[in-house]
């Protein structure tokens, strides 16, 4: 039997959709403009499931979640936002949400989360404490960073073990940040070592800490990271670098809950979320032996990959501003960046990612006196050397079905025992291409004829699939 849904939505033609969309499925669909409508049937004891829009002419929909959880804590809701920000999706899932999706969503992958939030078993949610808003650690409303969002809020209320992977410059001490201020150990302290800027030899004393006279130069008891961090959460950046002997004690840590200190004898119970970062290919160190495969399983719980900001290109005018925003704060002058150089910075290919552009726009504010930065300086300043080596499993048909099948298996991890939406063979293709054609339009400085002769397409084929994937393209240049 269907189920009646009630949906609220200002916007009529979402409203229409959502109707033959859930119609179709046997459902019955209520549906308002407004949230005071919507309260009446829930106070009524009507419904039995929630789609509901974040902003409505009489009422954030945010702030509706705890009345609806309150009185009726059995009731679905589902969250649909245009303001697509990590403060969205964290807000809608402390409030109680079941799902959160950002707008434009994919029709199918609502009513995937429809049939889920309908066949779940009956558990009453309480909303969680509120956090302040505070400054957005993470920019971007791309969808690669929607789903960074949404990963963040299904995991932020957890203890579960997140591995973090991504190039270097992504950005993964800001999604571990995030998961623990957004958490429930947000009062506790967030401690992060980096595995590749201690010596080898004194790792195990850093992480477990030592005991006076432990070895030459322990004058006195030292309190590890695992000590500092207790309560809280232990970042392990750069954990690809941790030597053999500090996996194998690591791992025992995580099997077993407790550590010694290092001439220690009495066991130390671990009250800590650990949460990894690396830049490295850890199946490339498992098969080299350099990383323990029982240690990467223990780590790769919930993986979370960074998109390297070539991939999130749309995000780049966003950030712009905001590291342009910081710099003033800092007594730098305030600059702007015109279209033409806007569209350049979309361009280019970004081998040192976010943190490359936020040094480039300090740079920008601090050395040049106009206002307004041109496509001349920003050209000047991306000066870009030769292409660089491709990766080894990049190069090659079997080496790229090898990386292919690996972004795959890490997708399908992420949604362990939920299976995605449908559409993954057309969103994997989308993935391969856009890249694609970004860097051999960057290649090309945006000349199409030859972007589209160095891709075997037809230049009018081109020009479909640069508007149809929302590319960037410097005016002025074909």
């Amino acid at each position: 039997m269907g189920a009646t849904i009630l949906v609220a939505d200002d916007d009529r033609a979402i409203r229409t959709v959502l109707n033959q969309a859930l119609a179709r499925l046997g459902h019955d669909v209520r549906m308002t403009g407004n949230a005071a409508t919507l309260w009446r049937w829930v106070a009524d004891g009507e419904g039995d499931l929630v789609i509901t829009d974040v902003i409505m002419p009489d009422e954030n929909g945010l702030d509706l979640i705890p009345r609806i959880k309150k009185m009726r804590p059995e009731l679905r809701v589902i969250v649909m936002s245009a303001q697509s920000t990590l403060l969205t999706a964290v807000k809608a899932t402390e409030r109680g949400a079941f799902e959160y999706l950002p707008k434009p969503f994919d029709l199918r992958e609502l009513v995937s989360v429809v049939e889920r939030a309908l066949s779940a078993p009956t558990t009453a949610t309480r909303p969680q404490d509120e956090v302040d808003d505070g400054q957005l650690p993470l920019i971007g409303r791309s969808p690669a960073m929607q789903e960074i969002y949404r990963a963040i809020a299904r995991l932020m209320g957890t203890d579960l073990t997140v591995m973090i992977t991504g190039e270097s410059g992504t950005g993964k001490e800001l999604v571990a940040r995030a998961l623990h201020d957004f958490g429930k150990r947000r009062s506790a302290p967030f401690v992060a070592i980096n595995m590749a800027a201690i010596p080898r030899e004194l790792i195990e004393s850093e992480l477990f800490g030592h005991e006076k006279g432990a070895f030459t130069g322990a004058t006195a008891r030292n309190m590890g990271r695992f000590e500092q961090a207790k309560g809280g959460t232990l970042f392990l950046d750069e954990i690809g670098d941790m030597p053999p002997e500090a996996q194998t004690r690591l791992l025992r840590v995580l099997q077993e809950g407790e550590y010694t200190a290092v001439g220690g004898r009495v066991p130390i119970r671990a009250n800590v979320r650990i949460i990894a970062a690396t830049h490295r290919d850890l199946s490339q160190l498992i098969r080299q032996g350099q990383f323990r495969d029982d240690l990467f399983y223990r780590l790769n719980v919930a993986p979370i990959r960074l998109p390297p900001l070539r991939e999130r290109s749309s995000d780049i005018p966003p950030l712009v501003r905001h590291f342009a925003a910081l710099a003033a704060k800092e007594g730098l002058p305030v600059k702007t960046i015109d279209d033409l150089a806007m569209q350049r910075l979309q361009q280019y290919r970004w081998p040192g990612n976010v943190r490359e552009l936020e040094n480039l726009v300090r740079r920008l504010a601090a050395l040049y006196p106009q206002e307004v930065i041109g496509l001349e300086v920003i050209e000047a300043e991306l000066v870009e050397g030769p292409p660089a080596e491709m990766p080894a499993e990049a190069r090659g048909g079997e080496g790229l079905s090898s990386a292919v099948q690996r972004h795959i298996n890490d997708y399908f991890a992420a949604h362990k025992g939920d299976l995605p939406a449908a559409g993954l063979y057309d969103r994997i293709l989308r993935e391969i291409e856009r890249p694609l054609i970004v860097a051999t339009l960057g290649a090309t400085r945006g000349n199409q004829i030859k972007a589209a002769h160095l891709l075997g397409l037809n230049r009018n084929t081109l020009r479909k699939k640069i508007r149809e994937l929302d590319i960037p393209v410097v005016r002025g240049l074909k």
